[in-house]
C-alpha cells in the first residue's frame, strides 16, 4: 500500500493500539474487553498522554460507555473522537458526560439525523460532518488535522480498525498479546470488516520491539508502506 505524500501530510499520525487474546480476540461475542492486566493497562494511559486525541466507534461507546479519559498517567487531555455515521452516540454517554470540559466529536455523515445531532450538541459535544451516506475516514482526518490534532490513539473495534488500516490511515500498531484463549466465532478480532482475498493481499508490518507488561506480551509494529 503506498500513499501519496499529500495523503500523508494531511492526516494525522496514528497508532492502532489494542489488547488481544493468543486466539485473536479483541472481545467476547458479549462484548466483554477487559483482556489487558494492569501494567498493560498503565501503558495505554501513558500512550493516551502522549496523543491529541483517542478515537473510536460508535459501537464501542454503545458496548462499552467509556470515558476515554486519563486515570493512570498525567499529561494534556485527548479529545475524544467517536466515528459515528448516523449520530447513534448517546446524549448521556460517559464520554461526553465526565471531564466536559475536554472536547469530545462526533463524526458523523450527511445522512444523520438533524434532531439525534441537535440533541448531541445539546450535552456538549462537537459535531463534525465528514462524508455524505457514512463517515469518510480520510476526510475525517483531514478535519481532524486542521484542529491541529496531529496525533491519534485508534482503540477501536475490529470494523473501524479495519477501516483505518485498509484505507492507509494508520502509522503503527502495539498489541498487548494476553496469554488466554477465548474462542467463540461471533468474537470480535483485532480486524474485521471484509478483509483481503489473498494472504499476500494483507497490510505489512515491521516489528519494531517487544516488550512485557505484566503477564502481557507487547509487540510494537510499524505499518510498512
Amino acid at each position: 500500500m503506498v500513499l501519496s505524500q499529500d495523503a500523508i501530510t494531511n492526516s494525522p499520525y496514528v497508532i492502532l493500539n489494542a489488547a488481544m487474546t493468543v486466539d485473536g480476540k479483541i472481545a467476547t461475542a458479549t462484548g466483554d474487553s477487559k483482556i489487558s492486566s494492569f501494567q498493560d493497562l498503565k501503558r495505554v494511559h501513558r500512550l493516551r498522554a502522549s496523543v491529541g486525541g483517542i478515537l473510536v466507534g460508535v459501537r464501542t461507546i454503545i458496548a462499552d460507555n467509556p470515558s476515554l479519559t486519563l486515570r493512570y498517567a498525567r499529561g494534556k487531555k485527548p479529545v475524544r473522537i467517536i466515528a459515528d455515521s448516523n449520530a447513534r452516540t448517546p446524549p448521556n454517554a460517559r464520554v461526553i458526560k465526565v471531564d466536559p470540559e475536554v472536547k469530545t466529536y462526533i463524526c458523523v455523515s450527511e445522512n444523520a439525523s438533524s434532531e439525534r445531532i441537535e440533541s448531541l450538541e445539546s450535552a456538549g459535544a462537537e459535531i463534525l460532518v465528514c462524508g455524505k451516506e457514512q463517515v469518510d475516514l480520510s476526510e475525517m482526518m483531514r478535519i481532524l488535522k486542521s484542529k491541529s490534532i496531529d496525533r491519534i490513539l485508534l482503540e477501536g473495534g475490529g470494523k473501524l480498525n479495519w477501516s483505518m488500516l485498509s484505507n492507509g490511515l494508520v502509522d503503527e500498531v502495539s498489541v498487548a498479546l494476553s496469554p488466554l484463549v477465548i474462542g467463540g466465532e461471533r468474537a470480535i478480532t483485532l480486524a474485521d470488516g471484509e478483509g483481503v482475498r489473498l494472504v499476500k493481499e494483507g497490510i505489512k508490518l515491521s516489528l519494531k520491539k517487544t516488550s512485557r507488561y505484566g503477564q502481557d506480551l507487547v509487540l510494537f509494529y510499524r505499518v510498512s508502506r
